[in-house]
């Protein structure tokens, strides 16, 4: 559930720019401030027309609260208890909203200060804070949102000493605030950004907005009922961009189903017994066959010493076929060493951790013998990964220990290090088990990268991985084909010393921080003065007192006290030198001109890293790093590849009966001769460029066809084929070309055909696999039969029901697709989905050949219709483009004589080379993308499912009985 607020200033004057955000944002409750409007001036029928109830309250020119909701909204309250006879402003406002209580909050300015406004604003806040203790301990979650008029702690401003005078940063208003969160409340983006500059306000002087010179002054406060559920929030930023825009900015969270998290919290509770009683009886069997599988791999003993392969620091994410996205963790890299009932777990540099004991022990409990690759962290209540915790999990309460595995390097004596990513985890997954909390797998994502590292930062996290999904585990290596984007500026850095300012009372203002150069000597790169209290600070002495030495170990001594553009006056900051033998991690906002980190904050100790080995990690260009990473699997590791899974599809059970073909060409050569059905073709061109940006070459489109063939060519079979040929690539001209006479081989077979002007012709007929490679040799990059045989031209095989977006997201193409499956399991009309390869779907009907284009298209006409119903808003059986206006196109004119689309397993002449893919009605769910089929993972897809598009060649539905049955139900 989305849950957002927005102060609007003036809802009238802002409506469309009201409008247009709750059309990008979706959000499912809005809270809103200074509204500005009589009550009879609400824009109610603008705000239903955009698909939200609302109640409101407000008066002319003055304050006034709204709150929004897709859901039913039942009003508890208009004012909070007590009264005050000056400025009754409409500012509180009550609701009963999914199970959830919503309090839509404008506390008063209070400016100037001193004056009666700033004694009312106090007064308010203590009407607040009582009702606020009336609601903290309710058994019903409780969320008090919005403008609060107060700025907490100085990272809610941009400037402090600018603000020391007003209202918003009084210390009397500061400490009603804190007052009203010590209740028990949970500041939501406190919460999730702890220590960085979250702004939601920038007024309009002097451009404040364009030189980020902002406040936080909108809050989302949860009671402890709901607070578990948080996921992510943020700002939607850029609405304060928007010409004419509010001075504040929407800011919204996200929070998890109340049954997912209840769920999640009963897990945490019994993850203890679990890590220290014996389960044996849990550890997933070995499969059948995986000895099998494994028994082609080198033999090996148990590794020691490993040191983990690295992944290179990049700027940018990006979307590309091939890659598996992982979530970056934050917490310490760890390896596992299982053998002979003995487990011991390591760091990148070969030191024995023996702070996480839980772990080992229930390592020691599966009795296996393995080298495990991962990720110690510890969870907070949020579900993600708290370095500070790490440091003293045991004594954090909240704190959830857990090891994250992503990688299995050794199992029985078999060295799998040589296999593909892509092996690895399949074996991993097979033998890893899944019940415990405390050990537990990293998830893979094969999603967009751009999208995937988009909601890692919603979510707050470190960043993401991305590892190319034919990569060998090369240890201690610095690989490019693994690369991290990080969503946070962190650095592994050396303490050299540190400082304290005159006057103070701490142990120390800051820590002296430095890196080593390409030469390892020991560079100043500035200080880190936030991010430990009191009680580390007392830890860290005790660490530093017996390291503490006269000489400074920098290359040269630095100015600890050095004025900056951001702090211009000297402190009286002394530094204490240490000898360079501790590391710590920092985030930081950035590295100035002159090398200096700038807004540093401490994460915590990093006892498992090297000091010689901490250099400043430089971010690499992503766009270079992916093109030179060579995404083509190697054809003799492809060979061996393919006998590994095809030897694991058997020995799991799957349908045998077909399978991939090994790869065709595995030479380099530009030209081959290939013999295929007992026919010779000659292939040219072969290190052509078809899809330049993915590095796919023809070669590789030949080897996808040859392998995919024993799946295709059923599909293709004795139908005539449409060529659509893109000799130069993707990015070239194309054109159709149907008559085939004088121009195909002799051996292949060919339908004649005259057209409707008198014109005879000869269609290609796509019998068999010579005849699908001699297309591809054309440059066919996308093979299209027609939905009917030669032996029955006028009577389809199927019926097809084309999704055809324009604007929408895919997501809502989906949607569609589910209403079209409502509507034929109603009666009861089996159907086979497939993605299109482009931006759309097809679902297929089988028809048995039983009855013509013109029934079938009428068939489909009459499915289509009933669809558009129930989803008219972003839906329309317009032919005409012009006319459809923006909407989805639910075709059924494909339905006719000579029409083909995209057949089954196709290629698209689309970037990332996407593939025309069958599905599984449970897979046509939000969050499926195109981009989950393309050339590199198609032919692993079908040897794990087999051909999900067998019934489509079947029996076929009485049609007459369907359309009866059909009108008993809908009319």
């Amino acid at each position: 559930m989305k849950i957002a607020t927005y102060n609007i200033n003036g809802i009238n004057g802002r409506l469309d720019i009201l409008l247009r955000w709750l059309k990008e944002a979706q959000p499912d409750i809005v809270c809103l401030q200074e509204l500005k409007s009589e009550n009879s001036k609400f824009p109610e029928k603008a705000i239903n027309d955009a698909g939200y109830q609302a109640i409101w309250h407000g008066q002319k020119s003055w304050n006034g609260v709204a709150i929004l909701s897709k859901a039913e909204i039942k009003e508890l309250r208009n004012d909070l208890p007590g009264e005050d006879e000056e400025f009754t402003h409409s500012r509180y406002t009550e609701a009963f909203i999914n199970g959830i209580v919503i309090g839509c909050i404008y506390l008063p300015n209070g400016n100037p200060w001193p004056g009666p406004k700033f004694d009312f604003k106090l007064r308010w806040f203590k009407r607040l804070a009582h009702h606020a203790k009336d609601l903290v301990d309710r058994d019903l979650p409780v969320i008090l949102i919005g403008d609060y008029n107060v700025m907490p702690t100085e990272l809610d401003t941009y400037k402090p000493e600018k603000y020391l005078e007003n209202a918003l940063f009084r210390p009397e208003s500061r400490k009603a605030f804190k007052d009203l969160i010590d209740q028990g409340w949970t500041d939501a983006i406190r919460t999730l950004y702890p220590d960085e500059r979250v702004y939601t306000f920038w007024d309009y002087l002097r451009d404040a907005y364009g030189r980020n010179a902002g406040l936080r002054l909108d809050y989302f406060l949860l009671n402890k009922k709901i607070s578990g559920r948080l996921i992510a929030g943020n700002v939607d930023k850029e609405v304060r961009g928007w010409k004419g825009a509010s001075d504040h900015a929407p800011v919204w969270i996200e929070l998890a189903d109340e049954n997912e998290t209840a769920l999640v919290q009963k897990e945490r509770k019994i993850t203890k017994s679990k890590a220290t009683g014996s389960n044996k009886e849990n550890v997933k069997a070995e499969p059948k066959g995986l000895l099998q599988l494994l028994s082609e791999l080198p033999e090996i003993p148990v590794p020691d010493a490993i040191k983990p392969m690295k992944a290179t620091l990049v700027d940018e994410p990006f979307d590309q076929p091939g890659w598996m996205y992982e979530i970056k963790w934050d917490g310490y890299r760890a390896v596992a060493i299982l053998n002979e009932g003995q487990a011991t777990l390591t760091s990148r540099n070969n030191l024995i951790f023996e702070q996480f004991q839980p772990i080992n022990d229930l390592l020691e409990s599966w009795e296996m013998n393995v080298v495990l690759d991962g990720e110690i962290v510890a969870l907070n209540e949020q579900g993600t990964a708290d370095f500070g915790a790490l440091q003293n999990w045991r004594n954090k309460k909240n704190a959830l220990l857990a090891f994250y595995v992503f990688d299995i390097l050794w199992y029985n004596g078999r060295d799998l290090t040589g296999l593909p990513l892509r092996s690895r985890r399949e074996i991993l997954d097979a033998v890893l088990p899944k019940d415990s909390n405390l050990i537990r797998p990293s998830q893979v994502f094969e999603v967009g990268g751009i999208e995937f590292f988009e909601a890692a930062k919603r979510m707050g996290l470190e960043g993401i991985i991305a590892k190319r999904a034919d990569s060998l585990y090369t240890s201690d290596a610095r690989s490019r084909e693994w690369l991290k984007v990080k969503a946070k500026r962190r650095q592994e850095v050396v303490i050299a010393g540190f400082t304290k300012n005159e006057g103070t009372g701490k142990y120390f203002s800051a820590l002296a921080i430095g890196v080593h150069d390409q030469k390892g000597v020991l560079r100043y790169i500035g200080k880190v003065g936030t991010g430990f209290n009191d009680g580390r600070q007392k830890e860290m002495i005790k660490l530093f007192e017996p390291l503490i030495t006269n000489e400074s170990p920098f290359d040269v001594e630095p100015d600890v006290d050095e004025p900056s553009q951001f702090r211009p006056r000297r402190l009286g900051a002394k530094a204490t030198w240490l000898k360079p033998l501790l590391v710590c991690e920092v985030e930081f906002a950035e590295i100035t001109s002159d090398g200096k980190v700038r807004q540093a904050s401490f994460k915590g100790m990093r006892t498992d890293k090297d000091p010689k080995d901490v250099v400043m990690e430089i971010e690499a260009d992503t766009a270079e790093m992916v093109s030179n990473s060579h995404l083509k699997v190697d054809a003799i590791l492809a060979e061996a590849n393919l006998k590994t899974k095809r030897k694991s599809r058997k020995s799991s059970g799957l349908n045998t009966n077909q399978e991939p073909a090994d790869l065709l060409i595995t030479s380099k050569n530009e030209t081959e001769q290939v013999k295929v059905d007992g026919h010779s073709l000659k292939l040219t061109h072969l290190n052509k460029l078809y899809w330049p940006e993915d590095k796919v070459t023809k070669r590789d489109m030949f080897n996808y066809y040859h392998q995919v063939a024993p799946f295709m060519v059923p599909y293709l079979k004795d139908r005539p084929m449409s060529l659509n040929r893109f000799p130069g690539g993707i990015h070239g001209e194309s054109f159709y070309q149907k008559n085939v006479r004088d121009k195909a081989p002799e051996w292949a077979e060919t339908m004649p055909h005259t057209n409707g002007e008198g014109v005879d012709k000869d269609y290609l007929l796509g019998n068999n696999e010579a005849t699908l490679l001699w297309m591809a040799s054309l440059g066919c990059i996308e093979m299209n039969p027609w939905f009917s045989r030669v032996t029955s031209p006028d009577n389809p095989d199927y019926c097809i029901i084309d999704l055809d977006p324009d604007k929408q997201h895919f997501d809502q193409v989906i949607q569609a697709a589910q209403e079209v499956k409502k509507v034929l399991d109603a009666i009861d009309v089996p159907s086979y989905p497939k993605t299109s390869g482009s931006t759309g779907m097809h679902i297929y009907i089988p028809l048995g050949a039983k009855y013509t284009y013109d029934q079938s298209q009428l068939f489909a006409n009459i499915i289509v219709q009933l669809v558009q119903q129930q989803i008219p808003d972003f839906t329309t059986l317009e032919r005409i483009i012009s006319n459809r206006k923006g909407k989805m196109y639910l075709d059924f004119l494909q339905n006719r004589p000579g029409a083909t689309i995209a057949g089954v397993y196709s290629l698209r002449p689309k970037p990332g080379a996407t593939v025309s893919m069958p599905l599984t009605w449970d897979e046509v769910k939000s969050g499926l993308t195109m981009r989950h089929f393309t050339i590199y993972n198609a032919i692993d897809r079908i040897r794990e499912t087999g051909d999900l598009f067998t019934g489509v060649l079947g029996e076929g539905i009485d049609l007459a009985k369907t359309i009866q049955k059909a009108k008993s139900i809908f009319n």
